[in-house]
């Protein structure tokens, strides 16, 4: 039994949603899916049928995601100190959180994404893979290739962690009450605001952001400066040595 075309057309929602909560970012979501069909497709003759369709692609998609991240080093796989720190948390008997305006955030759709990706790959995942995709704690485990202990734990400690989030992110938005744009829509502008590639109501709300974020501004700051250090590098009067003419002459057999 092989995987079908027609049969992965059909996962592509939730491949996407997926993705999403996995890069954080868009055009990063969008290409995972992309490679996730073409390993897919490759490799249809290994499915077996003793997965669903859906368990299996998400499978291949996780194992992806996690390879690319351990090689590139963007984004931790994993960060047990927030996970300590959490854990700790929910262990104090004293320690609790506003139900209603917890609640509240996890209405709001960019409120509930701007703390789910806070959480560390692994929870994320789990999280995702059983509260939004429907998959069982035993899926779950299949897709992560983990016990089923291990996944039930991932799921307990990923939905503590939001929780915590989504309290937490109480006091951060009060903090930047009536700042146009989220922390997030205004850093992942830095590059087009930078390079004068946004458009004018753009680029007069990520001023406004800048006016009023608490935090924001001083990661503008320090791009810029990082940036101009970079090409302080660029010496005009850079000489290349004779030797390494020579080499390059002889190699493109040039006088």
């Amino acid at each position: 039994m092989s995987l079908s075309a027609d049969q992965v057309v059909a996962e592509l929602p939730g491949l996407l949603r997926y993705a999403l909560a996995l890069t954080r970012d868009p055009e990063r979501a969008e290409d995972l899916v992309q490679d996730t069909v073409t390993k897919a497709l490759e490799r249809g003759g290994q499915f077996r049928g003793d997965a669903s369709p859906a368990t299996w692609l998400h499978r291949v998609m996780y194992h992806r995601f996690v390879d690319d991240t351990r090689r590139d080093r963007t984004d931790p796989v994993d960060d047990e100190v927030l996970v300590r720190a959490v854990e700790d948390a929910w262990r104090d008997d004293d320690y609790t959180v506003d139900a209603e305006a917890v609640l509240l955030r996890a209405e709001t759709r960019e409120e509930l994404y701007d703390a789910l990706v806070r959480l560390p790959v692994h929870y994320r995942s789990a999280v995702v893979l059983h509260d939004v995709e429907g998959l069982t704690s035993a899926q779950v485990a299949e897709v992560q290739q983990i016990s089923l202990a291990a996944a039930k734990q991932r799921l307990r400690r990923g939905r503590t962690m939001l929780v915590s989030a989504l309290a937490g992110g109480v006091e951060r938005r009060e903090a930047t009450k009536g700042v146009p744009m989220t922390c997030w829509s205004a850093r992942s502008r830095i590059d087009d605001y930078l390079a004068g590639e946004l458009s004018a109501d753009e680029r007069a709300m990520v001023e406004r952001h800048l006016a009023g974020c608490p935090t924001c501004p001083a990661l503008y700051a320090s791009i810029v400066g990082v940036t101009e250090a970079l090409g302080a590098w660029r010496d005009p009067d850079s000489v290349v040595p004779e030797r390494l003419a020579e080499r390059v002459r002889a190699r493109l057999g040039s006088p």
